[in-house]
């Protein structure tokens, strides 16, 4: 097997090439180009240079992977016969995929391999930029981009934009978090004789600027903090801003135990949104439940105990061990499947618990917590095998509360009273209803119809003690009727 020499052509034009480059190209008995879309390709071609091309793969290939996997194989194949020099633009091991890829079979033995160097076009562009990389940079891949790469505090240089559709993608993807009108400038064969830098507005990425093999977008940072609102970092830096010596007294005073009713509150506005389908409710109230995370980790940070990067491991972690048919090569054919592994998993991380219900405990609901219990319990065959136990149940309960009623203590009364309501919350589980949404909803209903009879007693008399229950009664099957 003969070694493949890879050498890098810059990111210009012939004059940009080292000597030494120029010689070890002038010298290669067989070149292939990744593509001769390049001016350093025309030019040596008009020397008398012979080179082979690559692009009849790329009209070959819908996805570039399989180009660049295509692209490989064959000089691997090639260089099994013949040395074998193989250019690239700018330099091989700066977003050079091909490369990468060609480094991976030299770790495994298949092929040998020869770089030598190139200049990238990242020093070129820095020039033409006037920008200092020292401030931050991102150099992204436009075949394979993702806002969630993208930090809008740092200078984003996205290279192998090499089509209108590329850009497209590109475009898409940024404006997911950048104003549509953000300046973005495109870069075409910096350090050159054809350098071409053209700014346009992020939203006509596309359609004016002309893109090819040599072309870079850069996307400037966003300095303003009310302009990068979409950054995660920001809003971890708007909660550190309120928590700091500086920041909100309330916010500086508040604890996780001062906080635990807001996360209860904002919880059911969230479930209140989602119940009437309003879109733009859901998204303010997953914003105030956001908000209660970030606090209570900031607080952890604030004491010294944890951070949100903790809290991000921890969940994260559990996912992807809880997911194994996702992540692992565990099969899971149907929901239930998937319920039973997970089941199974927990159980196994938790081999010190003593009984079935410890964490099962929600201090938040006691409708919750008897709903856990239940349902723990359910698992290991303490249940009914039908509702119609748990039916006869409740009617056995009902005959005790009235009878606690009747003739028992206070305390008699109370303890019957919970029976009654851990029955019903059984019978919830049984019909998979969640009793803590039932509660909400009778909360709502009952809070709808009141506010409607206090609207009918001021439009009226304006005091409830000039009508008669059964008036009032009216007043409320009036407002049942309308709804």
């Amino acid at each position: 097997m003969h070694p493949i020499t890879i050498i890098g052509l810059g990111a210009g034009d012939l004059d940009q090439l080292s000597v030494g480059v120029y010689r070890k190209i002038k010298e290669a008995s067989f070149i292939m180009a990744r593509t001769d879309r390049h001016p350093v390709i025309q030019e040596l071609e008009s020397e008398g240079i012979q080179l082979e091309s690559f692009d009849r793969i790329y009209e070959q290939h819908d996805a570039f992977e399989a180009v660049y996997e295509a692209i490989v194989e064959t000089l691997i194949q090639k260089s099994k016969k013949n040395e074998v020099t193989y250019v690239v633009p700018g330099h091989p091991l700066v977003a050079e995929k091909t490369v990468q890829l060609l480094i991976e079979e030299e770790a495994k033995g298949t092929v040998s391999l020869n770089i030598v160097g190139g200049n990238s076009f990242l020093d070129p562009i820095f020039s033409a930029l006037r920008i200092d990389p020292i401030e931050g940079f991102q150099l992204l891949d436009g075949t394979d981009f993702s806002r969630n790469e993208v930090s809008m505090m740092q200078h984003i240089l996205i290279g192998q934009v090499y089509d209108a559709f590329i850009a497209s993608e590109v475009k898409l993807s940024l404006m997911d978090k950048y104003a549509y009108d953000h300046p973005v400038t495109i870069v075409t064969a910096a350090g050159s004789k054809e350098e071409r830098l053209t700014t346009v507005p992020l939203f006509e990425l596309d359609r004016k600027a002309e893109v090819n093999n040599l072309t870079t977008v850069y996307v400037p940072p966003v300095q303003s903090k009310e302009d990068r609102l979409k950054e995660w970092s920001t809003f971890r830096e708007i909660i550190a801003q309120l928590r700091s010596p500086e920041g909100c007294p309330w916010d500086r005073e508040q604890t996780h135990e001062t906080l635990k009713k807001y996360v209860i509150e904002e919880t059911h506005e969230l479930v209140e949104a989602i119940e009437q389908e309003d879109d733009e409710g859901i998204i303010e109230e997953l914003g105030d439940v956001l908000l209660q995370v970030f606090l209570h980790a900031q607080i952890g940070e604030d004491d010294g105990y944890f951070a949100l990067e903790d809290v991000l491991q921890s969940i994260s972690d559990k996912m992807i061990r809880r997911h194994p048919h996702v992540f692992a090569d565990v099969e899971a054919a149907d929901a239930a499947d998937v319920v039973q592994n997970w089941q199974e998993i927990k159980a196994n991380e938790k081999e010190h618990i003593i009984s079935v219900l410890d964490e099962q405990e929600r201090r938040s609901s006691s409708l919750l917590t008897s709903f856990n219990y239940q349902k723990e319990a359910a698992k290991v065959g303490f249940d009914w095998p039908t509702i119609d136990g748990a039916i006869e149940k409740l009617e056995e309960e009902l005959q005790e509360f009235h009878e606690a009623i009747r003739d028992g203590t206070t305390e008699q009364q109370l303890d019957e009273l919970g029976d009654v309501l851990f029955t019903v919350v059984n019978i919830a589980r049984f019909l998979k209803l969640s009793p803590e949404e039932a509660m909400i909803h009778a909360n709502q209903k009952f809070k709808r119809r009141f506010t409607f009879v206090e609207q009918c007693v001021r439009a009226e008399k304006n005091n409830f003690k000039d009508y008669t229950l059964d008036e009032l009664e009216a007043f409320w099957q009036i407002g049942k009727q309308e709804e």
